[in-house]
């Protein structure tokens, strides 16, 4: 894929057809691995509509069934040490907006990058917890990014639960396999008209939507707690 993959991170304006690419690749990656989806909406996107999506992150293969439920492309707001990794890291410098949390200018640099691509839209997407935690933790503690950007640019938060990825496709070697994964995007939570002093809020509601949803179900938690 590599040639077409140059051709369409050569210039913003071919991000859309990119989008389509990477979607396919994700399904043929998903569904080639024999994984399945089982997917609940309770409201869908709309198209030429920007969004603001939060799911919980347990696995490598979260981001590919975030790329399979939006046919709206996504801006994807990620790590710079990913920038490292050979190949990929070449093609993830080109398309994501990189942050470094540690620097104040790099997170003012997001939202100067966010401006530019959050038109005809081009939607964002942060996991919330900022890293994969270990796999005895229901869900970790946000970051504020995400809702920091919501806010400014008033998009609605797209709460998504993945249930599965962790149990089917583990950081542990010994455990895993094919089946079904399990998603559920709930009811936006609206932004228009919040200002900064609403992020805790805001932050705060969006984690106790995703954690009710994880801690209520008994596969999640019966691998969430297995060490102990």
């Amino acid at each position: 894929m590599s040639p077409l993959l140059i051709i369409f991170t050569a210039k913003e304006d071919y991000y859309h057809l990119l989008w389509k690419l990477v979607r396919i690749w994700s399904k043929v990656l998903i569904y080639g691995m024999g994984f399945r989806l089982d997917i609940q909406l309770d409201q869908e996107i709309e198209s030429n509509k920007s969004y603001m999506f939060c799911p919980n992150h347990a696995s490598l293969m979260d981001p590919f069934i975030l790329i399979v439920l939006s046919k709206n492309p996504i801006v994807f707001v990620g790590k710079k040490e990913l920038a490292q990794i050979p190949i990929f890291g070449f093609f993830y410098k080109k398309t994501v907006i990189m942050v470094d949390r540690s620097s104040i200018r790099s997170r003012k640099r997001v939202f100067e990058m966010a401006k530019k691509r959050l038109q005809n839209g081009v939607s964002m997407a942060i996991f919330p917890e900022g890293l994969v935690p270990t796999e005895d933790v229901i869900l970790a503690p946000f970051k504020k990014g995400a809702f920091s950007l919501a806010i400014e640019f008033q998009i609605p938060i797209v709460p998504q639960v993945y249930f599965d990825c962790k149990r089917l496709f583990s950081w542990d070697f010994l455990k895993g396999r094919p089946g079904v994964f399990r998603v559920r995007q709930h009811q936006f939570i609206a932004t228009k008209g919040l200002e900064a002093k609403d992020m805790k809020p805001l932050q705060q509601k969006t984690f106790e939507v995703i954690y009710e949803d994880l801690v209520n179900d008994n596969k999640y938690m019966k691998d969430t707690n297995r060490k102990k």
